[in-house]
């Protein structure tokens, strides 16, 4: 198998899966209210989460449709997400596995929302912001939300020494080879290509992050173990060695295995397909 695994590999994520809720940062806190107030979400219509993973946005927006379905390639995601909905009593949530570029063929039309969470960048952009155009109800958004610190303003911390990344990075990379280039640095922004689809513009919106976030080692370590290009599976027989050097270089910036981290705010960019007259 190829590495690092490409974007749009829908095996990317296989064996993350039991990492992920734990180990990849919260939303803000104030995510689900600016919905809520700039789509006017009340109970009706259907949320589609693309790229639904174990169910981080679709459990959140969930009380806030009549109907959600959750979309991701990777069983062992949606065996997280069928779990946590179970285990909160959510029974207006189907999971559904497959890709984005499957969304034409999926029954899930008419939508209100299509949200994707960081996840939209492993997708055929322009092909897939067509679909989701498609599949909407008129009036209805395609709504991207991701973590965004640059051009934030950046919090005073909470005295914690912060997760040391690019250590981290190097580290993997001693096991593992080099890794995916950050994402971004040859792709454009979200509202580009959303301007270039049917939509013909977008709107970007901030949800103030978590300024306080505070995360130990065991989670540290889950974030790495939730990557696609760091997944488990990828050290083989090497995995237990990895973790136990992951541990030592976390412990040797924060004795008491405690950090700060500051995932940044979250941006909301969304478009809203024209209402019928």
């Amino acid at each position: 198998m190829p590495y690092p695994p490409s974007a749009d590999d829908p095996a990317a994520f296989e064996g993350a899966a039991p990492y992920y809720t734990m180990g990849r940062p919260p939303y803000s806190a104030h995510l689900r209210d600016t919905l809520v107030r700039t789509f006017d979400l009340d109970g009706r219509g259907r949320l589609l989460d693309v790229g639904c993973g174990p169910g981080t946005l679709a459990l959140e927006l969930a009380p806030l449709f009549a109907d959600v379905v959750g979309l991701d390639p990777e069983p062992g995601m949606l065996e997280e997400a069928r779990q946590a909905s179970r285990a909160r009593g959510l029974g207006q949530i189907r999971w559904m596995r497959g890709v984005a570029e499957d969304i034409g063929g999926l029954g899930v039309a008419p939508c209100r929302l299509v949200t994707f969470g960081q996840s939209f960048h492993r997708t055929q952009r322009e092909r897939v912001a067509d679909l989701v155009y498609d599949v909407l109800e008129p009036g209805g958004s395609i709504v991207l939300v991701c973590h965004t610190v640059e051009g934030r303003g950046r919090p005073a911390g909470t005295g914690h020494p912060e997760i040391p990344h690019d250590e981290i990075t190097a580290l993997v990379e001693h096991y593992l080879g080099p890794g995916p280039k950050p994402e971004g640095s040859e792709s454009e922004r979200w509202e580009v290509t959303l301007r270039r689809s049917p939509f013909g513009g977008a709107t970007v919106v901030f949800a103030p992050g978590l300024p306080d976030l505070v995360r130990d080692v065991d989670s540290v370590v889950a974030g790495s173990f939730s990557m696609s290009w760091s997944a488990p599976r990828h050290f083989g027989d090497r995995r237990g060695r990895f973790e136990d050097d992951l541990r030592a270089l976390l412990l040797a910036h924060s004795p008491d295995g405690l950090f700060w981290d500051w995932p940044g705010d979250t941006e909301v960019v969304y478009a809203t397909k024209p209402s019928e007259p």
